[in-house]
């Protein structure tokens, strides 16, 4: 079981696998006033910065389930950095129908919402890890304005531009689903340069590492490609964010 291939080439040396910055995502923690001891269950947790920093500095416990093999490696390394193994646990495997044992004050799920089909699908199934009055966390894509034809939408790695929503659209899906919006903290375009541009040096360094791999042409396709699709597309019309929500 793991991702493919490309994206633990391409996101290796990432820490954070989406367009938020450590500053981002120290924010979304304070801004959560969690407890200390609050236990936070992260489906698709990458490598573990989310977890690893609040429980560093919010006392937090929890665990995360990622399909990613190698990125589950960093986040257990990461921990150890942190001096929070004892706090956090990391499992290789798939989190698509993943509930905890034991019920979580958070449930979060930042940026892999295809794990429930969908939004709706992805708080469904974060609710049955919830504690009655816990709060859902869902990262999303959105549009800063929606793509005038398909092929921009595709551009920006949507399906189709039906894929995602306005800002002001998405944050009434989520009071049509029954949730209020306690709080929200967005990405930016330094975020997205961060999260984009960091990929080209790794692939780059990979290319030069592994001339003879047969997946070299990929890379080196994507290599080509990626810097003028990201300053065309994605900086111009694609928006992320992470939802904090409670069930009314």
């Amino acid at each position: 079981m793991d991702i493919p291939r490309i994206f633990n080439i391409t996101e290796s040396a990432h820490r954070i696998h989406n367009p938020f910055t450590p500053e981002k995502l120290a924010t979304l923690g304070a801004a959560l006033r969690l407890p200390p001891g609050t236990r936070v269950l992260d489906l698709g947790s990458g490598s573990g910065e989310m977890l690893c920093t609040w429980a560093r500095d919010h006392g937090i416990t929890g665990t995360g389930v990622d399909m990613s093999r190698l990125f589950t490696e960093h986040a257990k390394l990461r921990a150890e950095e942190l001096g929070v193994a004892d706090r956090v646990e990391f499992i290789h495997g798939d989190a698509a129908g993943y509930v905890a044992d034991e019920k979580v004050g958070v449930a979060a799920c930042v940026g892999a919402t295809w794990i429930g089909g969908g939004v709706a699908g992805t708080i469904e199934l974060l609710a049955k890890s919830l504690l009655p009055g816990g709060i859902t966390l869902i990262g999303e894509p959105y549009w800063l304005r929606r793509p005038p034809t398909e092929d921009v939408a595709k551009a920006c790695r949507a399906g189709s531009i039906s894929d995602f929503l306005l800002l002001p659209e998405l944050l009434s899906s989520f009071g049509d689903l029954d949730h209020d919006v306690v709080e929200m903290v967005l990405a930016n375009q330094d975020g997205w340069d961060r999260y984009e541009a960091a990929k080209w040096l790794t692939m780059r360094r990979w290319l030069d590492a592994n001339p003879e791999d047969e997946f070299a042409k990929d890379v080196r396709t994507q290599l080509a490609s990626e810097p003028l699709r990201h300053a065309s597309y994605t900086r111009e019309y694609l928006g992320w964010g992470v939802f904090a929500l409670m069930a009314r």
